[in-house]
């Protein structure tokens, strides 16, 4: 069973901060730096679990969806889907009327799946390219 958590609890943003450790800093090589700028402390943050195992991370900053994070062995299940909806209600409850993502470019298509548009071109980030997508809710 797949759950997604606005991640609150001590133990809840240690799992997102584990997640997106293993994806982005040991996965693909991210510097810690980067990683971890300084802004989770004014983001929303959310960890999906399955089976009560950490497995996804995201986080919003105002509305910048941010950080998507899926463990290799728990992707092409419907948990990216899943966070993405989840953040998406939550952005909605909160007011916002648009969502912004800068989407590694292997995966943009994933987000266009759920709604989002390419906007601008194609930019570097932590050396990996990226484009800017934008969403109306």
């Amino acid at each position: 069973m797949i759950e997604i958590l606005h991640a609150t609890t001590k133990e809840q943003i240690l799992d997102n901060v584990l997640i997106r450790g293993i994806v982005f800093i040991k996965g693909q090589n991210i510097d810690w730096e980067i990683e971890f700028d300084g802004l989770d402390n004014e983001c929303e943050l959310f960890t999906a679990y399955v089976d009560s195992e950490p497995v996804g991370a995201a986080r919003l900053y105002k509305n910048k969806v941010g950080r998507v994070a899926t463990l290799k062995d728990y992707r092409k299940q419907g948990i990216g889907r899943k966070m993405m909806e989840f953040i998406e209600t939550f952005a909605k409850e909160k007011g916002l009327s648009t969502l912004v993502l800068n989407a590694q470019l292997y995966v943009a298509g994933f987000y266009e799946h759920l709604g989002y548009k390419k906007v601008g071109d194609i930019f570097q980030e932590a050396d990996i390219d990226h484009i800017k997508m934008v969403k109306e809710l």
